[in-house]
């Protein structure tokens, strides 16, 4: 006996905007109910003593502080700029 019905898949089928006919129901009945019995078997493993985790690697962060420096100065950073005005660069208007 399967765990989920065809009336089922098809209620998920049309939540999802998803066209199905009777043989794919049933097809997606029995990987659904597939799905499930895995799922139940997960519930069986013993979890008692594993610590909750958000990733299975231990990874910490690799990015460097956030410190604010100075910066380039303005002529440096638009020397190979197309067009500049007023120390901005300046591009084609894309706005009628």
């Amino acid at each position: 006996m399967s765990r989920i019905s065809i009336e089922e898949v098809k209620h998920v089928a049309n939540l999802a905007r998803l066209a199905v006919t009777e043989e794919e129901a049933k097809q997606f009945q029995q990987q659904l109910d597939e799905i499930i019995t895995f799922a139940d078997l997960l519930n069986e493993v013993d979890t008692e003593n594993v610590e909750p985790t958000s990733h299975v690697l231990s990874i910490k962060n690799v990015m460097r502080e956030d410190v604010a420096t100075k910066g380039l100065p303005v002529e440096e950073v638009l020397k190979n700029a197309p067009d500049t005005k007023d120390g901005q660069f300046r591009v084609p208007s894309i706005i009628e």
